[in-house]
């Protein structure tokens, strides 16, 4: 099943940022020195205004495309399809400075434009021969899933820093690092501080809501104002949502079959962090997600 239509789901786009892992983010310090990675992950200045035959809206996110149907009572009207949208972000990346993080020969990494926690990225591939492809099928093709294992690892690295540039001033055990960057203490001599990086997950779901093929790269504390249903919910936090590691799947996996999956996005609401049970409980779970956002950031 789809996510959420009415999330056109994710986006992103930047022509100039580098591959490479970075050395160190600006932890502590929301607004005193600016590092390389504040500078590759801060939004770009908004582009010049597009003449009318531009495809992008006039919120730096692709103008859906639109089919022409005939209602029930025989009238032609016409409907938005968000789900090409990410077509744009591969072939006009520059024309989304807002949005796009990094632009390389082979992927496109983006920010999710509805995004579902704290660091929310989309990684898209540029090969016509397989973004049009389901991603369970694509991921078949061993070199491809070589090439995006690698791209992901690097973007995990990029969103893990985000990550930590976001909450670490919150954090316990980043306390004595901040203090120490905040000194102007040497790169070399600082003290280790908390690794973001196994709180980012990546993964596809089983079965996406937009045409064109995308990993999710997305920190695990699904802290947002845009989660704001089952489906949202339940679709990174059940098997719904399939780990990049664990491609290609079995042919007799059962996260390949459909009913499986559709069950998986029915489920009663579990907490990610404590493992509560909140049944149908929307509300509810989204109430305590924020006590778990708040431990979780101060860990």
């Amino acid at each position: 099943m789809a996510e959420a239509a009415e999330d056109p789901q994710d986006f992103a786009n930047s022509p100039t940022a580098p591959s490479s892992h970075l050395h160190e983010i600006s932890s502590g310090s929301q607004g005193k020195k600016r590092n390389a990675f504040a500078e590759l992950m801060a939004p770009k200045p908004k582009a010049a205004r597009p003449d009318a035959s531009s495809s992008r809206s006039p919120a730096g996110v692709p103008s859906p495309t639109h089919k022409r149907t005939k209602n029930s009572g025989g009238k032609t009207t016409t409907r938005s399809k968000w789900s090409g949208a990410l077509l744009e972000y591969i072939d006009h990346p520059d024309h989304f400075p807002q949005q796009v993080i990094r632009v390389t020969e082979k992927t496109v990494l983006i920010r999710d434009a509805f995004p579902k926690a704290t660091v929310h990225l989309l990684l898209i591939p540029r090969s016509p021969d397989h973004y049009d492809l389901h991603p369970l099928q694509a991921f078949q093709d061993k070199d491809f899933l070589a090439m995006m294992r690698d791209e992901a690892a690097s973007a995990a690295c990029l969103a893990a820093a985000e990550l930590q540039r976001n909450i670490s001033r919150f954090s316990v055990s980043s306390k004595a690092r901040n203090e120490a960057m905040d000194k102007g203490i040497p790169f070399d001599q600082l003290p280790q501080g908390r690794d973001y990086l196994p709180d980012i997950r990546i993964g596809v779901h089983a079965h996406p809501s937009m045409d064109h093929l995308h990993v999710h790269i997305i920190s695990r504390d699904m802290h947002s104002d845009k989660l704001k249903h089952r489906k949202h919910y339940n679709s990174f936090n059940t098997p719904f949502f399939i780990p990049l590691e664990d491609c290609p799947l079995a042919e007799d996996d059962e996260r390949r079959n459909t009913s499986f999956q559709n069950g998986n996005l029915a489920k009663g609401f579990v907490c990610w962090r404590c493992g509560q049970e909140f049944g149908n409980k929307f509300a509810e779970l989204k109430r305590h997600l924020e006590t778990e956002f708040a431990h979780w950031k101060s860990e």
